[in-house]
């Protein structure tokens, strides 16, 4: 149960003076639907209303307030025109402007021949001053009210500024004191003020200085919400080896079978990271690693010996894909991998319907099948297996850590193995990974050949269409990637669908189109056309990032580069220089190109090191868009910054590890504590997992 003294946190936005049903989902389409998550919503400007010049001293372009004394109404003629109101001093005049204007209210508000304080954004308009909607209208008693530091907040289509400011405080107003849960010797090192503090603190803040990332009361909050997490990926790890697990060893036969028929030896980097995967088995907790491997670094080979070895122990492993397109692809590779050890394989996907999926589930059931492979049909009710020891997850950032979890509930304490082919900073690996330990692959297999990278601007498409026929008269296979599916009204990117057409009448038939909005059966067909060179050049969207091995791909052409995650970029790029031909990878940019975007495609350049590549981009762009889309299996912070507060990460990560070493229930004072903090940061479902206390 969530603590009683984070109800009123918890409450809906609607609970909140001035905020009704017509206010609520504009609220919540920018901040949330909750309480909180107002406090975590943080101004990202201040608006400084304390100058107050006379009208001839007052500079057109800021924000004023002013003395005034109230001339004139002047209704509008009609609802195009404004509503307008002469007010002066005894230095000059000034007229306020109101569109849509309510003549009762403004009469109520600015009567003739009375004083008022007015505060706003100062203009000249035809050699005039004037001030359009100004932010504050009072008498001149309430003068303080409007000579203040407001903050400003993001915003969305419809909803006034005056109404988060007002929310916010009042959000503010409702934060409870709560106990201290950051550890004491850190909280008097730092000299970080308490939680309410802190909140109240980024809420008002005085000067500039205070919005930054590096304040005491920002800090203070980000090192909560980090802690938060490295707590709940601490709790699900417990979890997890809570459960006894059962030593898998296997006798080698069938990896020897395997290793015998590779056309090549393993690379060192393969050789460590199955050995530390081997001696996870071997014990009896469960495993739960990670294989991090750039692209092209061997990972599928490394997780087919892996699940030999489960095989020969007498149990059965499973390999889950995030796409229907990547789990047949893996199909197809570990088709080649299996023969010469006879490992019995089946695929499940969301397509498998009727008798056929009933006949594979019954073999499942009985044993018949040695290795699964799926989608997120795996997850579903009545698939079940006669004995599952391994199960491994390919592509995890496109899985939350409750799927794992949920696969993990398939069998009897089963070891996990999860494959990336993400580079992912270190910093992103404590947040999104912290419950795993990791083995990384930082060594290509022999004959991959490097990838001549150029960046170009879209005006030379002519001779980049040019080069492309060129190539493929000399038998290259080229992707050509485009950020959208259809032309939409909004933007001018290039869109698959039309470049399709475009390049099918430059080229010929043999050019085919893969999206994501295709039917799975229609993208097989295209991708395997593509793979048995029935086609030549292949338009694609991003559903081809991921896992298609096609090694006569030489070429890539991909458009409006800059508007695509580095990591993104590189995992595309990775698609070619799979064969023994040299390859070229075309950016095109769409000019102008900002100074970020231009660093980043330069990075990408001049560097094929994808682990260098994610850092740089993390360092350039933040984490929240550094997979180019928000994935699911990464968290989102909100006070968090991994760029400037990654090494609040670390103190995070080594914190919440003592304690639970020390209190693993958290059934302390500070345990206490903590467990409020993991409410406040709505790990629940984390909570749960302890015995109530």
């Amino acid at each position: 149960m969530r603590p009683e003294c984070l109800y009123p946190l918890f409450a809906p936005v609607t609970a909140l003076p001035g905020v009704g049903p017509r206010l609520a989902p504009l609220i919540e389409r920018v901040a949330g639907a909750h309480v909180v998550d107002l406090l975590w919503h943080l101004p990202h400007a201040l608006v400084d209303r304390r100058f107050c010049p006379m009208l001839r001293d007052a500079p057109p372009g800021r924000v004023v307030t002013l003395r005034l004394q109230v001339d004139r109404h002047e209704p509008s003629a009609s609802s195009r025109r404004p509503y307008r109101v002469f007010c002066s001093d005894d230095t000059g005049r000034l007229t306020l402007v109101f569109f849509h204007a309510k003549p009762d209210w403004l009469a109520k508000a600015l009567p003739v021949g009375a004083e008022r304080i007015v505060s706003g954004n100062l203009e000249q308009f035809n050699g005039e001053l004037q001030m359009t909607h100004p932010d504050h209208i009072l008498p001149p008693e309430r003068a303080a009210e409007a000579m203040t530091i407001e903050p400003v907040y993001p915003l969305t289509a419809g909803l006034p500024p005056k109404v988060v400011v007002k929310a916010a405080k009042n959000a503010v107003e409702r934060a409870p004191q709560l106990p201290e849960w950051i550890e004491p010797g850190l909280f008097r090192q730092r000299r970080w003020p308490g939680w309410r503090d802190a909140v109240a603190g980024l809420h008002n803040p005085a000067d500039e200085a205070e919005l930054s990332p590096t304040s005491p009361a920002r800090e203070r909050l980000a090192y909560d919400e980090l802690l938060a997490n490295q707590l709940a990926l601490g709790l699900v790890r417990a979890r997890l080896r809570h459960a006894a697990g059962r030593p898998i060893q296997g006798d080698g036969r069938l990896r020897r079978a395997i290793l015998d028929a590779l056309p090549y030896r393993l690379t060192g980097a393969q050789q460590r990271a199955l050995a530390e995967i081997d001696a996870d088995m071997a014990t009896p907790l469960r495993m739960l690693r990670l294989l991090q491997g750039d692209v092209g670094a061997g990972k599928t080979v490394v997780a087919v010996l892996a699940m030999a070895a489960a095989v020969e122990a007498g149990m059965q492993a499973t390999l889950m894909a995030p796409t229907e397109i990547l789990a047949r692809q893996h199909l197809a590779t570990l088709e080649g991998l299996a023969a010469p050890a006879g490992l019995r394989l089946g695929l499940l996907t969301g397509r498998d319907k009727g008798k056929a999926r009933q006949g594979l589930l019954d073999r499942l059931a009985a044993g018949e099948i040695d290795i699964l492979l799926g989608t997120h049909a795996l997850f579903q009710e009545g698939v079940a297996f006669r004995d599952l020891g391994l199960a491994v997850i390919d592509e995890q950032h496109r899985f939350g850590v409750h799927q794992r979890l949920d696969l993990a509930a398939k069998g009897q304490a089963i070891d996990m193995l999860v494959m990336t082919a993400t580079p992912i900073p270190r910093t992103l690996m404590l947040t999104a990974y912290g419950d795993m330990d990791v083995s990384r692959l930082d060594e290509k297999p022999p004959g991959r050949q490097p990838i001549d990278t150029r960046v170009l601007p879209l005006a030379r498409l002519d001779e980049v269409v040019g080069g492309v026929q060129r190539a493929i008269a000399g038998g290259a296979r080229v992707y050509w990637v485009c950020p959208l599916v259809e032309e939409s009204e909004k933007t001018d990117l290039a869109a698959a669908g039309e470049r399709h057409r475009e390049l099918e009448e430059l080229l010929g038939p043999r050019v085919g189109l893969v999206h994501g909005r295709m039917k799975g059966s229609a993208k097989d067909a295209a991708m395997s056309a593509f793979a048995a060179g029935d086609i030549d050049l292949l338009v694609a969207t991003t559903v081809i990032e991921v896992g298609v091995d096609v090694p006569a791909a030489t070429v890539m052409v991909i458009e409006h580069a800059e508007r695509f995650g580095l990591a993104q970029l590189h995992q595309l790029r990775g698609r070619i220089g799979r064969g023994d031909r040299p390859s070229r990878c075309l950016l095109l940019y769409g000019a102008p190109l900002s100074e970020n975007a231009r660093a980043r495609l330069n990075i990408l350049r001049d560097s094929e090191d994808g682990f260098r590549i994610a850092e740089e981009d993390l360092k350039l762009r933040g984490a929240g868009e550094l997979l180019g889309t928000r994935q699911s299996g990464l968290p989102e912070f909100r006070l968090a910054d991994l760029a400037v507060h990654g090494d609040l990460l670390v103190i995070a990560r080594d914190d919440a590890r003592l304690v639970l070493e020390s209190d693993p229930e958290l059934q302390t004072a500070r345990g206490q504590a903590l467990r409020t903090l993991l409410y406040l940061f709505e790990r629940d479902a984390v909570v749960k997992t302890l015995r109530s206390g």
